[in-house]
């Protein structure tokens, strides 16, 4: 089938987030399952012309290759897009977001005519693309080019969803029709993602409790009642991981490199992280990494609750992370009095974070909510074994280690609170000392979350609805 799959951001290209880690590795599980894949996102200022080979294809596009022959095309606009960051500066969100998202729907619905190109499904990504399955159902609904094209949005975290005042609309282009409570209207306002959830033929989002998840009043971010509403049409599929990005054997960062044949070898990247943290270097006492942005989302208000009790158990803690300056300030008070049991790390480092991956014997994650979660997958490449709290993503990969069954690889929270995340560390704490770490640690290694299995669970789909089966 011929795909179009349109994103804001593609690794290796341009990248905020986990968003373009997985766009940039979908077309490649595409490409290998030998369906037709093209791809489109901005050129950012951030994009070497020399280095990715771009050319110049049509005015305001240029073109490059990926994977063995994905092409990949550019939508260009100095004014919208020659800026040092994707969507916003220190001030906050650009001003004149939707002027660049919406120009860049439009253009790139254009060019699919003008590069002979009619997908049978366009897949778009997040809000940033979300204007494209509106646009073909009005603006375009009598161009028989675009007749029979399904589209599908992929929601990535359902609290980005594009939102700007109602004065605003008039720049969509759109009949004001379409702003009402069934369209983009959203409390007065436009949510254009609103508009992405009503207008696509299916949504899906990255992990199968996620779907769930987002249909609660909890998570669902206002819109739950719309997705209760489409929930026939709304799909989790879990996000893969790259094995050959993330491969402790291959790992130029580390100490030493090492696999499920050699993770005796992990321990030397333990020592050497243990020093690299001005930490006593134990091999007997159990090292907690974590690799997270500092933000209420990804749990940081329980872990700096908890964290002073959890420093009273036997072991030490690796942290790497940057957000919200007032848990900055938390935690560098925290490890200035236990500087013999917690290094902090207030910074992005990736190389740090692949050792601490290496060198961690577990990898704490108590995200509030995750929309799917790749450190979990990326512990267990690296035998680290994860804690992690029971939501999202994070609860269709890590299964309990149980104390009495002893089956699982992980450990599991289910209470966001600061007590269950503490018993859980606890139980962890106290599962390192028993014959049975062993097992977990080795076990780690064997599981996969490959993206060609998410890939295929994507062309199920795809056929279905282009076979009208929805």
């Amino acid at each position: 089938m011929k795909i179009l799959l349109v994103a804001s951001e593609i690794v290796p290209f341009a990248k905020t987030g986990g968003l373009a880690d997985v766009t940039g590795a979908l077309p490649l599980a595409f490409e290998h399952a030998k369906e037709d894949i093209v791809v489109v996102m901005p050129k950012y200022s951030c994009i070497d012309s020399k280095k990715f080979s771009l050319k110049q294809v049509t005015p305001g596009v240029s073109k490059s290759v990926f994977g063995k022959n994905i092409q990949i095309y550019f939508v260009e606009n100095e004014k919208y897009f020659n800026r040092k960051n994707l969507y916003q500066d220190a001030a906050g969100d650009y001003p004149d977001n939707l002027d660049r998202f919406s120009y860049f729907c439009r253009r790139t619905l254009d060019l699919l005519k003008e590069i002979n190109f009619k997908p049978d499904i366009i897949h778009c990504h997040d809000w940033q693309t979300a204007l494209i399955p509106v646009y073909l159902k009005t603006i375009y609904k009598n161009d028989d080019f675009y007749s029979g094209i399904k589209t599908v949005l992929t929601v990535h975290n359902l609290g980005y969803q594009g939102s700007f005042k109602k004065d605003e609309f008039i720049k969509l282009g759109l009949d004001w029709s379409v702003f009402s409570v069934d369209g983009l209207e959203f409390y007065d306002s436009v949510n254009i993602l609103k508009g992405g959830l009503v207008y696509s033929d299916i949504v899906t989002t990255v992990s199968e409790t996620y779907a769930k998840e987002i249909q609660t009043v909890e998570l669902g971010c206002g819109l739950e009642g719309l997705l209760n509403k489409r929930k026939d049409r709304l799909f989790g599929i879990i996000n893969g991981l790259d094995y050959d990005l993330w491969d402790p054997k291959n790992d130029l960062s580390l100490a030493k490199n090492y696999d499920a044949g050699t993770f005796k070898d992990k321990y030397v990247n333990k020592a050497s992280l243990q020093k690299e943290c001005a930490l006593p270097v134990k091999k007997d006492v159990p090292l907690l990494g974590m690799v997270l942005r500092l933000a209420e989302q990804k749990g940081i208000d329980i872990l700096t609750e908890a964290l002073p009790d959890m420093l009273n158990l036997d072991l030490e803690v690796a942290l790497l992370g940057t957000g919200e300056i007032k848990y900055h300030k938390i935690l560098e008070h925290i490890a200035r009095k236990n500087t013999h049991k917690i290094r902090l790390f207030l910074k992005f480092d990736d190389g740090l974070a692949r050792r601490i991956y290496a060198g961690s014997d577990l990898f704490l994650m108590p995200s509030k909510y995750e929309p799917c979660g790749l450190g979990q997958m990326i512990a267990l490449r690296y035998g680290a074994v994860p804690i992690v709290f029971k939501t999202g993503g994070l609860a269709d990969t890590i299964k309990d280690f149980g104390i009495a069954k002893k089956k699982g690889n992980g450990f599991v929270f289910s209470a966001y609170t600061k007590e269950d995340l503490l018993n859980t560390v606890k139980r962890a704490v106290k599962t390192y000392k028993e014959p049975s770490w062993k097992k977990l640690v080795e076990a780690s290694f064997g599981y996969r979350f490959s993206w060609d299995k998410s890939a295929k669970k994507y062309l199920i789909l795809f056929d279905k609805l282009i076979k009208g089966k929805f």
